[in-house]
């Protein structure tokens, strides 16, 4: 895959000064091949002290043992990015979650979640965090309610409200930082890379090394 020219970054002092981490790996020899990237990196390398801990609870959000799939907490993940107008986050996990659900799935639900084939039970996660994302002053015990008349449990609950939450933040840390998407084939190669190995930068670099993307 061929690097895509990107702008740089609206924080060059970050972009530059990434400091001794897996990320700031990943970046050197994905610069050095010349193949395409993720700004987002450079973010996270640059005080890996502090975002370890964001890598850390990410992966443990969007992968853990839930009542809800992965793949169901990506889609929530690229929906709420998708709100937000947020491009990076919205191609980035719109990749992963087809990669977990199905293409076509994913594309319906984001052209159109009211005519999607998406089952009920799981429209009502995405309408709920739809609300949290839009309209969260007017959340009452209500909502939550109607999510478990529609079969969920507070556990369920509970990581819906986290990854909705969870993609409000990167949503605004990526967009305010100036990270630009990359290609549609980088963030399908990426995504993929993300479907397989989930958040942990150390098993998406190795994975990075072994498939040659």
């Amino acid at each position: 895959m061929q690097s895509v020219k990107l702008e740089p970054t609206y924080l060059p002092d970050v972009e530059n000064s990434g400091q001794p981490s897996p990320y700031r790996d990943m970046l050197q020899n994905l610069q050095n091949s010349g193949r395409e990237y993720w700004q987002i990196w450079h973010l996270f390398a640059f005080r890996p002290e502090t975002t370890v801990h964001l890598a850390r609870i990410t992966h443990g959000i969007m992968r853990d043992s839930a009542p809800i799939s992965s793949g169901l907490r990506e889609l929530i993940a690229a929906y709420t990015s998708k709100l937000n107008e947020c491009e990076f986050c919205m191609k980035s996990h719109t990749a992963v979650s087809g990669g977990l659900l199905g293409d076509d799935l994913v594309q319906s639900v984001l052209g159109d979640l009211e005519t999607s084939p998406l089952q009920e039970k799981e429209k009502a996660l995405l309408r709920f965090s739809g609300k949290v994302t839009r309209n969260l002053p007017s959340i009452t015990v209500a909502d939550i309610d109607q999510l478990r008349a529609a079969g969920w449990n507070d556990e369920a609950i509970f990581y819906t409200i986290s990854v909705c939450a969870l993609f409000n933040f990167y949503n605004r840390w990526v967009t305010a930082s100036g990270v630009h998407a990359v290609s549609d084939e980088g963030h399908r190669l990426h995504g993929k890379v993300l479907a397989q190995k989930g958040h942990d930068p150390r098993l998406r670099e190795q994975h990075l090394k072994n498939s040659g993307i």
